[in-house]
């Protein structure tokens, strides 16, 4: 069975105070190699055994650690750090921490940013083989488990071993592969596009005039990598087809390689039945008719004529009406000038379900951020404001989601 992605996928770790806490710099290597978005609390306790700048160089995030901050504060940032992450993860979670989750006490950035999410809760428990086995410690656990929802949290180890003080028995923190293991079950449980299959083009295609030059365009395929990455993420089985662009393909993607129109007219087309197509490739309109077989010389009678043909409209086909047209078709309007005039034109004209439309003169191509319109067939649109390419994908995919619920 193929892991989980955890790419699109936002991880906040809280770190308690115990020895196991150099563990968490782990399972935080770990969770970036696999793609997850990582930030980190760090409890009193726990920045007496690492240190705010090692849990700051491996997330890419600066650390949260007081409640009274004025930096995070003015904006809550316990509430925004709670509201941020798709599973709160405490490793390790101390008795104490344990004690305060089961009790709805809130005295620290760590117990308040608990009690404030509206996201699963996955703890490490850490301590002791005395402590483990308190009979308190057991009924908070078991209060914790108990919750009713997203309230009830879920646990991974303690492993038997030998302690720090010398003792041996229940209580050593998970190794931080099995925590890992342990996120990607909880985030692959609720994953509603499971069992579906999507389609996505990204990035330019390359029309050659000859061997060493062509008509492309400016598109980095970054907007495309982040919706296939998405979709994964809920659960599809995603094939990305792209043209040329210099980005990693996303994890649990199939991605199929092609450079001109008329490729990946073809690798769409191998790709189908399927129940989402998301056309957001920006595909030549035109290719040269006799592409030259050698370099075309600078002559002195001044540059040469290209004769252009139209290439094949990829979303126009995938959007007929046949036994392969895709459940869900979505194109993309990159336009600049009259977006709403043009992106709704386009949606009519192509006979697919939604359009993307964005403003391709305001600094998108090759930026980590976008400013997109949905526009939809019942003639309803919704402006999202600008936000990361990650965000936008994530947006869209939970539009999709519900349109599938």
């Amino acid at each position: 069975m193929a892991e989980a992605p955890l790419t699109t996928h936002r991880i906040l770790l809280i770190v308690g105070g115990g020895i196991a806490a150099y563990k968490a710099l782990e399972l935080v290597r770990l969770l970036r190699k696999a793609g997850a978005e990582v930030r980190a609390v760090l409890t009193d306790g726990g920045a007496q055994f690492v240190t705010p700048l090692s849990l700051a160089a491996l997330s890419g995030h600066p650390v949260h650690q007081a409640l009274f901050s004025p930096d995070d504060e003015t904006t809550m940032g316990h509430i925004e750090l709670s509201r941020w992450a798709d599973l709160v993860v405490v490793a390790p979670a101390t008795a104490g921490l344990i004690a305060k989750a089961a009790n709805g006490l809130a005295d620290d950035l760590a117990s308040t940013t608990l009690l404030a999410t509206d996201k699963r809760v996955l703890m490490a428990p850490a301590m002791n083989v005395r402590m483990w086995q308190h009979p308190a410690v057991q009924a908070n656990l078991a209060r914790l488990r108990g919750f009713d929802g997203l309230h009830g949290v879920a646990t991974v180890g303690p492993d038997d071993g030998e302690m720090a003080c010398g003792e041996f028995g229940p209580g050593r923190m998970a190794e931080p592969v099995a925590i890992l293991a342990a996120i990607r079950d909880l985030l692959a449980g609720d994953r509603p596009l499971a069992g579906r299959r999507a389609v996505v083009t990204a990035g330019p295609t390359f029309e050659p005039i000859d061997p060493v030059r062509g008509l492309t365009n400016r598109s980095s395929g970054k907007q495309g990598y982040a919706i296939a990455a998405a979709l994964a993420a809920q659960g599809a089985t995603v094939t990305l087809v792209s043209g040329p662009v210099g980005l990693d393909a996303p994890e649990g993607v199939h991605r199929v390689w092609v450079e001109t129109a008329v490729e990946m007219k073809a690798a769409v087309d191998a790709a189908l039945p399927c129940d989402i197509a998301v056309m957001s490739a920006a595909v030549a309109d035109w290719r040269v008719d006799g592409v030259a077989s050698g370099k075309i010389k600078k002559a002195p009678g001044g540059p040469p004529s290209l004769a252009l043909i139209e290439n094949p409209d990829i979303l126009a086909g995938i959007s007929a009406p046949g036994p392969r047209r895709p459940a869900l078709v979505i194109g993309f309007a990159a336009e600049t000038g009259d977006l709403v005039d043009n992106a709704r034109a386009k949606l009519s004209r192509k006979g697919c379900d939604w359009i993307v439309g964005n403003d391709v003169s305001d600094d998108v191509f090759g930026a980590d951020s976008n400013t997109v319109t949905l526009f939809l067939r019942d003639g309803t649109s919704q402006a999202w404001a600008r936000q990361s390419k990650a965000d936008v994908a994530r947006a869209l995919v939970d539009r999709i989601v519900a349109h599938f619920a």
